[in-house]
């Protein structure tokens, strides 16, 4: 397993949007993204390993849901609601990369 490197998930992330779109994020904007994915494990108990139990499914929506609410709440935020899912389905693509 390789390990986690946020400019990589940043890089990916920014990938997943059209050109025109991807620049009007900064990289903090995105890496603040990473972070809610992250509170999301966090919260749900995803980051405590057991390895006598089945891999956890992880749920996009559930998640989309969870960003959706942290980023509302978050004046300084600054990305698209639109945005979120496709972003968030471009850091767990790179996620699951890691795996390979």
């Amino acid at each position: 397993m390789k390990e986690f490197d946020e400019n990589e998930a940043i890089k990916t992330m920014r990938a997943s949007l059209p050109e025109g779109k991807a620049q009007g994020y900064s990289d903090d904007d995105l890496l603040n993204l990473v972070d809610i994915i992250w509170d999301y494990y966090e919260i749900n108990g995803l980051l405590e390993i057991d390895l006598d139990e089945d891999e956890t499914e992880v749920s996009v929506t559930d998640i989309v849901d969870y960003a959706n609410r942290m980023i509302r709440k978050d004046k300084g935020a600054n990305i698209a609601p639109e945005d979120i899912p496709v972003l968030i389905e471009a850091e767990l693509d790179y996620e699951n990369s890691l795996l390979d």
